[in-house]
């Protein structure tokens, strides 16, 4: 009745993640806040354009972009670096001078960069994929503050993440083909110990796929083709499930001034327009605790 109605209007945006930019990415992945514009600003990979979405004004920018861009983040001097289709990248703000500073896979000619993100050093870390999604030719990457790159992991079918707990000292990636969300012990220097399974999912699931760590240390998971989002716990115990109205949620990270906001990216790829008008689109909510924003990258 009236009194769940108020509590429904007081509590909405709290319970209920509600999309604020409607657009439908095909492949909208990456999000990242950026505190010195306080944008949050996103990827759509196979559209081949990036986002910004402006809280204070809800101001929407896009640009076109000359390749597939699986990931990006801020760096120091106010441009981004990131990972796309042929390696590893620098841009400046405007994204309009990119520039290829590392290829580390000249010899598999069908994977490409996925997702991405700095740790709390200011380290680049991404993975990458076979783009049919069938071979396990996948591998992580760290890229240092000084443009070197190491490959650190091999033998992945579709890298997802990567994720870092709050003191740094684990990392969590994701190989969605395979549903399992792994852990590394990490140290100051970036090395990382032997992958351990932290949690496996089945079918009735859907796919683990983008994440970011909470104030708590729980980790908030996106999940393609599960309609939700799920956070575990450090020990890997689900102890929320977000229900999401777009089937393709692929990723999810802190933003605004005080990283209260969780910001959700979702996919339209494969999907029906007219049966989930929402596909694609860019969403906030607001969780009981908050989050971290991405430190910029520190070369």
């Amino acid at each position: 009745g009236l009194a769940s109605a108020r509590h429904n209007a007081r509590w909405g945006v709290m319970h209920n993640p509600q999309p604020v930019v409607i657009e439908p990415c095909l492949l909208g992945e990456g999000p990242v806040w950026v505190a010195h514009v306080q944008a949050l600003y996103w990827t759509d990979i196979k559209g081949c354009r990036l986002h910004a979405y402006f809280p204070d004004s809800g101001r929407h920018e896009s640009w076109d972009v000359p390749f597939r861009i699986g990931s990006i983040a801020p760096t120091r001097s106010g441009g981004f670096i990131g990972a796309c289709d042929s390696g590893f990248f620098e841009v400046d703000s405007d994204f309009a001078d990119f520039r290829i500073i590392a290829q580390p896979e000249p010899d598999r000619p069908d994977n490409r960069f996925n997702d991405g993100k700095t740790d709390p050093q200011g380290r680049f870390w991404a993975g990458t994929m076979d783009d049919t999604e069938t071979a396990a030719s996948g591998a992580l990457y760290r890229l240092d503050h000084d443009r070197t790159w190491a490959r650190i992991d091999d033998g992945y079918r579709v890298t997802n993440g990567p994720a870092f707990s709050a003191d740094g000292r684990v990392m969590y990636h994701c190989d969605s083909a395979r549903q399992i969300i792994y852990a590394y012990d990490i140290d100051q220097r970036g090395d990382v110990s032997p992958r351990r399974v932290f949690a496996r999912f089945g079918d009735a699931d859907g796919y683990p796929d983008g994440m970011t760590v909470d104030r708590a240390g729980d980790l908030w998971v996106a999940f393609w083709d599960g309609w939700c989002l799920r956070r575990l716990t450090p020990a890997g115990e689900v102890v929320q499930t977000l229900a999401m109205p777009v089937q393709r949620p692929t990723s999810c990270a802190f933003g605004g001034p005080d990283a209260d906001r969780l910001y959700i990216t979702s996919s339209a790829l494969g999907l029906d327009l007219a049966e989930q008008p929402l596909a694609g689109s860019l969403f906030e909510f607001r969780p009981e605790v908050g989050g971290f924003v991405g430190m910029p990258f520190g070369g």
